[in-house]
């Protein structure tokens, strides 16, 4: 089993009017690795708020004719999803769009709150209509109960932020403004980027960026909103700096693109530098070093440099297999991993193997693995996780909001190496996952799925 994390937001702000859907089309695209069940745009022109989302990946969602549906417009959001709270049904899909007296709010999400049950019970008492089951349709109540009593949208979102428990980055767009904000412990990334033309952009990540040929200004701070409208750009720091930063090292180890740079680090580095601690911790006599795509690669390339034993493309991913592959049954599900991935027989056979990957959760997929490069011709395969042991639930915005199936809860690491039929196992460890990021000091991350210390006491 893999770790989905829940979303990626995006946002542009143009001083002119042009066909913006396509733009925030190719930031999604690059965003896609966030979330892929479903997606959507919202475009605003004249303070008229046109959008259009469903479930699926981008390029499913998004044909030449919906987005030109969306038309011409100056600003806009999107959002891809990945269901953590709420299930995955279309009416959970973002931008989250409310009209209420002084106008419209398209409000996209990324992260979890941790008090979303108390806040949504407050305001079905004072007699909110919920539609959704996410978490985002509170963010948006609470903002609109602000807007219509404050002045401006900025000011709307910096007082729900005084109620606001856990992981948020917002992007969102009024009918004359474009506002992202980041929560006070900065969980979860967001990035502003700048085009030739005096546009900006907002993106969960700088590859969204990239995707745009968009210059990267800076990552928001912890707690800081970013107000874009045609004045410029303007930030309101009145939350910053009241917490220490806890951005999810998770990711750096998974979530993230590696070609993405987030609060001043390579996510490709921090990758490497996993590597590097696993070869200095846990070497072992082999004679080649593979990595699990994609996300393994990076750490393998590391462990390989560190080690000096060769780094070889072992495993090969199926890159045309995504979500819309639906297994027949149950009992098939176990079968896409070898549809996914295959062994390079040519590689592996009478190799001694270094394997690295990310991250073991259940250990279904380790097991495949591992059976997969033995059944190649592998003598021997020696398992390395660029991660600590995953042992706690996490409330921030990914889908192992409980420990039930972890199997580091329940079994030793000699026991999951036997599970799994590797020759040796062995973890990156929880100060060593901590120093893979140079531009940060250790405790300015949150970790609390490997050593169960929150950092939001609404947890």
């Amino acid at each position: 089993m893999s770790i989905h994390e829940e979303c990626g937001v995006f946002g542009i702000y143009s001083k002119e009017k042009y066909n913006i859907a396509r733009d925030v089309y190719s930031g999604l695209f690059a965003l896609q690795h966030r979330g892929q069940e479903a997606c959507g745009i919202a475009v605003n022109e004249d303070r008229n708020i046109r959008y259009y989302k469903d479930a699926g990946l981008v390029g499913e969602v998004f044909g030449k004719a919906e987005l030109d549906r969306l038309g011409q417009g100056n600003i806009a959001v999107g959002h891809v999803r990945y269901a953590t709270t709420g299930d995955g049904s279309v009416q959970n899909a973002q931008p989250m769009v409310v009209k209420h007296i002084k106008g419209q709010l398209a409000l996209c999400h990324n992260g979890n709150l941790t008090n979303s049950d108390s806040l949504r019970k407050k305001l079905e008492l004072g007699g909110c209509i919920f539609h959704t089951t996410s978490d985002t349709e509170v963010i948006s109540y609470i903002i609109t109960q602000k807007r219509l009593k404050l002045s401006s949208i900025e000011e709307s979102v910096g007082e729900a932020m005084e109620e606001l428990k856990g992981a948020f980055s917002l992007v969102m767009m009024s009918p004359r403004k474009l506002i992202a904000c980041r929560d006070p412990l900065g969980m979860r990334p967001l990035s502003i980027g700048a085009l030739d033309d005096g546009s900006y952009v907002i993106s969960s990540e700088t590859c969204g960026l990239d995707a745009l040929g968009a210059e990267f200004i800076r990552d928001l701070e912890p707690g800081e909103i970013v107000v874009i409208d045609g004045e410029g750009l303007h930030s309101i720091d009145r939350h910053c700096k009241k917490n220490r930063r806890a951005l999810c090292i998770f990711e750096y180890i998974y979530f993230a693109r590696p070609d993405s740079v987030i609060d001043n680090m390579s996510v490709h580095e921090a990758r490497k530098n996993a590597g590097r601690f696993l070869a200095r911790s846990h070497p072992v006599e082999a004679d080649i070093v593979v990595g699990v795509p994609d996300s393994g690669i990076d750490a393998a390339l590391g462990y390989a440099e560190e080690s000096g034993i060769a780094y070889e493309t072992g495993l090969v991913r199926n890159k045309y297999i995504g979500r819309t592959f639906i297994a027949p049954e149950e009992s098939g599900r176990g079968n896409q991993v070898d549809l996914k991935l295959n062994a390079a027989s040519s590689v592996v056979n009478g190799k001694r193997i270094v394997l690295i990957d990310d991250s073991i959760v259940r250990g279904t997929t380790s097991e495949r693995i591992v059976k997969m490069l033995k059944n190649s011709g592998a003598s021997e395969v020696h398992m390395r996780i660029s991660s600590p042991k995953f042992l706690y639930p996490c409330y921030y915005g990914t889908d192992v909001n409980s420990d039930k199936g972890l199997i580091a809860k329940s079994h030793t690491t000699e026991e999951i190496c036997e599970m799994i039929g590797a020759d040796s196992l062995a973890y990156l460890s929880v100060e060593e996952a901590l120093q893979t990021v140079t531009t940060a000091p250790p405790d300015s991350f949150c970790a609390a799925c490997f050593n169960g210390k929150y950092p939001d006491s609404g947890s």
